[in-house]
Formats: structure tokens, C-alpha cells, sequence
């Protein structure tokens, strides 16, 4: 029986339904699993990835189902939630299925947007193991990266302070570190504006070797980049050992391997690289792993659950970070053929609020209450703004993925506006369903899930957009093009520079093209929605990720760490001191 999101808020939900969540021993009888393949940490297991897929080598893949959407509000339309959603209402048709998600980040979970957990009756539990660290991985990743800061920074403190002979009789190797072009920076998993640009080792010659530092939020580490797309341990060590930390003076690169930091920073590492298992609130499967920025990293979950999934579930559901042109894109593009896994399906979701904006709407804020044009009918804006919607519908069919579209249903919505949607929709030859999933769970989902599964039987046509051969600027301009539709891209002398060393060092021929820019508009302006015309792309920069071995062109300016608002969630977050229940998480 459903629960009422209307009159209960998620952690009520989540707390209610916890009740009935599977133990270690229930999951491994669900699931087929051998004892041994199962690690029991508290209400959230994990999967041991090596042990399963070394047995489940030979079965047959199942059906691989990711969801994107189209271009969103800042206060996001809800993939999250329908990726439950159609996990519960597929789990409703009799289907074998589970899926991959991505771990929140602290940053957001306690300031604006929330966990990600989803909402209502689309729902991942336990909430709060899942809002608050789950089994460590970020934890994990925030020591490894730090320590890879500690050992910079100490190297070149000892650098300074001892002469070539001193350093030799300790056994190190003098590797002169430029302080001015040091690549990395710390990391905390908060939001924290004031820790973006700091100087460290004030003090003595005791105290570090002073100079200008930053940190990001625990998420835009390589390292997490890294996890997403390692595809076992030893790829994963060999990666961290890759990492640029910084350059020297003859504008060299020095890797963690360098720094003989890189066997630690794995060991920190070991036990991440194993999915931590969850449920929806109707008992189905969820693995979390992996969560990378979308803007920068790559946005996905990691290539370790979608194969892990595709060997344990008959249908596999896995999201995209932001919208089809940066999330997708990058599924498409590169997750896809990293993995070398071919996906049927990509749903794309779309509310009748973002359509709205696309449309002309007033201006959407975080944290104040929606303008009157988002919750009473206005048929005009939604019309209007579908032109965002059809332009992600023929982003996906470029890839030769087919679409479904669903309209992530909200009370306000209109049946006629849902119905002018579901016409528009049709019309460009897409299938559509209308979904109530975080009303209804999987009873609301189900016509959405007869839609994706009737959409999995078509052969899937996948194909990247651009061969790995073709140049990095070449790359870029197709992306602009034929992706964000732009009509062509303008390099700063500086990106420009770069992007010609990096074509014409062979090192660099096999990374992966990482495009950074806002999620809140098909170009690089935020502020201009629907689907903008006229415009050209400007690249300013392109950073390197040299374990993960990404290039990331840079159009505008993208901050690693983000702010907390003037209304953070953790004004609401508390605990009951009798029962140790958390309360106030969304």
C-alpha cells in the first residue's frame, strides 16, 4: 500500500518503510547470491563485485535502461525519483530488475537541492544511511586526495629546507615542484565558498611550504571520476598512480606516482570499488556507487555497478547527471565506450514545470515559493517551451539509443496539459507515458514501464558521435554542434594552445573528451533556456585529469566548490535524542 507523500514528508516515508527493508541474509537469497559474495555492513551491504562477476562471467546481459532529461529548473525535474519509479513499477510487471545510482554528496544534502534519494513513494532507503556517508566511499576518497596534498606539500617543504645531498641520504629525489602550477587542490564534501581560494603554510620553516591552495567539494575529485570508470582494482591503482598533482619548473608533469603516495592513496581506496546495495521503498534492488560531477566529471555511476547489474537483473536502470546534452552526452560518448556496453533504452524525463520555463516562464529560485504560472494552467508556455524537449528527443536518437519520454507527473499539472505534451510528443515519432511514481510507486510507474519494456525489444543502433581518432578541437566543435547547437566554437589563445600541445602529443590521443558547462541552458549561458539560436561556444580553458585520462574543454567559469544558500537543509536536520532517528532530511 502506498504511503502519503502528501501528508508525510521523505523521511517519514523512509522511516515507515524501513521496517520491511531486506536483511544481508534475505538479500543474498533474492538476489542468488553465495555467502561469500556479500559483505554485511549494517542495513547497507556490499556487493563483492570480483567474486560475483567471476562466477556470473558467461550469463547474458540484461536489458541496460539509463534516464536523462530534458534541460532543468535549478531545482532539478526528478530523475532521481523516476529512476525508482520505474524500477518499482517494472518490479510490478514481474521483473527481474534493479539498478545503479549515484552517492549524494554531503554538499547538497545538506544545503538546497537535498540527497537525491528521490521523494513520495519513489524512494531510496535506508534515507539516512544513504544521506549521511553510507559505507564510507567519499569518506575514503576525501583521505586518499588529501593525502596526495599532504605529500605535495611536504615534498616541497623538505624540497626547500634540505640541500640535493640531504634529500639523497633520505632517499628522496629532488623533484622541483613549480608552487605557481600545482594542479590539485584539498577537498571536503561540504559546500564551503570561503575554502575555494586560501594560503597555506603560514608559519615557519616548520609549518609547510607557504603558498596560494584551494579546495573542491569531496565529489570533483579525479579520484571519484576515477571510480566511475575503473573497471576493477588493478585499473584503479594503476589510474591513482597517473593522477597530476602538479608540475615543475620545466612545466613536467608529477603524478602521485611521483610523490610515492599512489600504493597509499589505493589502500585508502581498497573497499570503494565495491557497490554498497540499497532498496526502494517496495524492497527492489538499488546499488549506489560512484558520484562524480556531472558539469566536470563524467555524471554517472560507475562502469562497476552497470556491469554488475546487467549480470544480476534482466532490466538494469541507471541515470545521467543534469540533462541529455552534458549527462547523456557523456554516457553516450564515453561511459558507453569505456564500458563497452550497449544500452536499449534512455528515458527521458520532463516536467510540465520546466516546460514552462523553457517556454518564457518567470524566473525558478531555490528555496522560494514558484511563481503562479507554474502551478495554474498556461498551455501557451508549455507549447512553447517543448522546443527543449524535442531537441534532447533527437539528442538521443543521434546515439541510436531509443527514447521514451516521461512527463514526472506533479499535482499541480493539468490533465490538459499533460495531454498537450503527450501530443507533442507523438508527433515526433517518440513514445511517451505519463508517470505518478512518487504518488503512487510502482502502481503509478506502470505505464511507463510497459512503454520501456515494449522499447527494449527494439534492436538497439548505438553509435558514438565521433571516432577516438578525430582531433580534440574537431571534437569539441561537433559536440557544439550537433549536441548543444551551437553554430561553432571560439578558443581563447590560452584553450587554444593547450588543445594544439595536446594534439600533437601522442600521451594524450586516447582521453577521453570531457565537456564543462552549465546544466541550466543548452549553451553556456544559464540564463538563456529553451533552445537558444545564434550562438557560438567559448572555451576558455581545458583542464587535465590524467588518471582518469580526461581533457575538459571549459566553456565559462565552473566552480569545484560549491555555496551554501542563506537556507540550508541542515537548519531543518535533527536527531531524536530517545530514539536516534534522523529527521528533516529530503
Amino acid at each position: 500500500m502506498p504511503y502519503d507523500p502528501t501528508k508525510m514528508k521523505d523521511w517519514e516515508i523512509a522511516e515507515a518503510a524501513e521496517k520491511n527493508l531486506p536483511t544481508t541474509e534475505e538479500w543474498r537469497d533474492m538476489l542468488g547470491l553465495q555467502k561469500d559474495e556479500i559483505i554485511p555492513m549494517g542495513r547497507t551491504p556490499k556487493l563483492d563485485f570480483i567474486k560475483i562477476m567471476n562466477r556470473l562471467e558467461d550469463r547474458p546481459d540484461g536489458k541496460f535502461i539509463e534516464v536523462t532529461a530534458i534541460t532543468p529548473t535549478p531545482l532539478g525535474e526528478g530523475k532521481s525519483t523516476t529512476s525508482i519509479g520505474l524500477i518499482e513499477g517494472l518490479g510490478k510487471r514481474g521483473k527481474n530488475v534493479g539498478g545503479c545510482l549515484r552517492q549524494p554528496s554531503g554538499g547538497p544534502t545538506m544545503n538546497i537541492k537535498g540527497t537525491a534519494a528521490g521523494g513520495g513513494n519513489a524512494l531510496l532507503i535506508p534515507m539516512t544511511e544513504f544521506s549521511l556517508g553510507l559505507t564510507g566511499d567519499i569518506n575514503d576518497i576525501t583521505n586518499a586526495h588529501n593525502l596526495a596534498m599532504v605529500a605535495l606539500n611536504a615534498r616541497m617543504q623538505h624540497e626547500r629546507n634540505y640541500d640535493d645531498e640531504t634529500l639523497a641520504a633520505r632517499n628522496l629525489k629532488r623533484l622541483d615542484i613549480d608552487p605557481t602550477n600545482v594542479e590539485m587542490g584539498w577537498v571536503i564534501d561540504f559546500a564551503a565558498q570561503c575554502l575555494r581560494n586560501i594560503i597555506i603554510g603560514i608559519g615557519g620553516k616548520r609549518d609547510g611550504f607557504m603558498m596560494q591552495s584551494k579546495f573542491g567539494i569531496s565529489v570533483s575529485s579525479e579520484l571519484m571520476a576515477i571510480l566511475s570508470i575503473a573497471t576493477d582494482l588493478a585499473d584503479l591503482r594503476k589510474r591513482i598512480g597517473e593522477i597530476i598533482v602538479a608540475y615543475d619548473k620545466q612545466g613536467n608533469p608529477v603524478t602521485t606516482e611521483d610523490l610515492e603516495v599512489a600504493g597509499a592513496m589505493t589502500a585508502w581506496m581498497r573497499n570503494t570499488i565495491n557497490p554498497t546495495l540499497c532498496a526502494t521503498v517496495e524492497r527492489q534492488p538499488v546499488m549506489v556507487h560512484a558520484g562524480p560531477f556531472a558539469n566536470i566529471a563524467i555524471g554517472q555511476s560507475s562502469i562497476i555497478g552497470d556491469r554488475l547489474g546487467l549480470k544480476l537483473f534482466d532490466y538494469h536502470v541507471t541515470e545521467s547527471g543534469f540533462a541529455a546534452d552534458i549527462g547523456f552526452e557523456k554516457f553516450w560518448n564515453v561511459k558507453c565506450r569505456l564500458s563497452g556496453l550497449t544500452p536499449h533504452v534512455s528515458v527521458i524525463v520532463a516536467t510540465i514545470r520546466a516546460l514552462k520555463m523553457h517556454g518564457g516562464g518567470p524566473k525558478v529560485v531555490p528555496g522560494r515559493p514558484l511563481p503562479e504560472e507554474y502551478t495554474s494552467q498556461n498551455l501557451e508556455l508549455v507549447e512553447k517551451g517543448f522546443c527543449n524537449l524535442e531537441h534532447m528527443i533527437n539528442i538521443v536518437k543521434k546515439s541510436g539509443i531509443t527514447p521514451v519520454v516521461c512527463i514526472n507527473s506533479f499535482y499541480t499539472d493539468t490533465k490538459e496539459e499533460i495531454e498537450l505534451v503527450r501530443k507533442l510528443v507523438e508527433q515526433t515519432g517518440t513514445r511517451v507515458a505519463v508517470s505518478e511514481h512518487w504518488l503512487k510507486g510502482g502502481e503509478g510507474a506502470l505505464e511507463l514501464a510497459d512503454a520501456v519494456i515494449d522499447a527494449c525489444e527494439e534492436p538497439s543502433n548505438y553509435k558514438p558521435l565521433y571516432p577516438l581518432e578525430m582531433p580534440l578541437r574537431e571534437r569539441v566543435e561537433v559536440i557544439a554542434k550537433e549536441v548543444y547547437g551551437a553554430d561553432g566554437v571560439d578558443w581563447t589563445p590560452e584553450a587554444e594552445a593547450k588543445a594544439k600541445k595536446f594534439e600533437s602529443d601522442p600521451k594524450f590521443r586516447d582521453f577521453q573528451t570531457m565537456m564543462v558547462k552549465t546544466h541550466l541552458s543548452l549553451s553556456h549561458d544559464p540564463t538563456l533556456k529553451g533552445v537558444p539560436k545564434g550562438w557560438r561556444l567559448p572555451i576558455r580553458d581545458i583542464l587535465v585529469y590524467g588518471g582518469a585520462k580526461f581533457l575538459c574543454p571549459m566553456a565559462g567559469s565552473i566552480s569545484l566548490m560549491p555555496g551554501t544558500g542563506s537556507d540550508p537543509a541542515f537548519r531543518r536536520i535533527d536527531v531524536d535524542t530517545k530514539t536516534g532517528k534522523v529527521m528533516g532530511l529530503f
